[in-house]
C-alpha cells in the first residue's frame, strides 16, 4: 500500500469522513475538521493516538509490529532482540501492522 492509501485506510478505520473536499471526523458529538488527512505513516504521535483503539487487540498488535519489525531487521536477527527493535518501530511500520491487526492491509501488486 501507498502512504496515501494507508493513510485513507487508518483515516476510515478511526472513523474520519470525507464530506465537501474535508475530512472530518466526531469527538464527544462535535464535528471536526480537516483540509486534509493526518500522516499517520510519519508522524508517532498521530500512530499513538490511532493505537489507542486498539486496546482489545494490543496483543495482536504487538507480535504483528514484532515480526515486521524483525523482518525488516534482517535475516539473522534473534526474536528477543527483534523486541527492543519494536520499541523504536517507524509510524509506517506501526500504521502497517495497524492496519493488518483490523484485517485492512492490502498487499501491493
Amino acid at each position: 500500500m501507498t502512504d496515501a492509501q494507508i493513510n485513507q485506510a487508518i483515516a476510515k478505520a478511526l472513523g474520519w469522513r470525507q464530506e465537501d473536499g474535508v475530512w472530518m471526523w466526531t469527538v464527544n458529538m462535535i464535528d471536526c475538521t480537516s483540509p486534509k488527512l493526518w500522516d499517520w505513516c510519519t508522524d508517532l504521535n498521530a500512530m499513538h493516538d490511532a493505537e489507542s483503539m486498539l486496546q482489545r487487540k494490543g496483543t495482536e498488535f504487538s507480535q504483528i509490529l514484532l515480526e515486521l519489525v524483525s523482518e525488516a531487521a534482517g535475516l539473522g536477527l534473534q526474536y528477543a532482540y527483534g523486541a527492543f527493535a519494536h520499541v523504536h518501530a517507524t509510524a509506517r511500520q506501526r500504521a502497517e501492522a495497524f492496519l493488518r491487526t483490523l484485517g485492512k492491509w492490502e498487499e501491493g501488486e
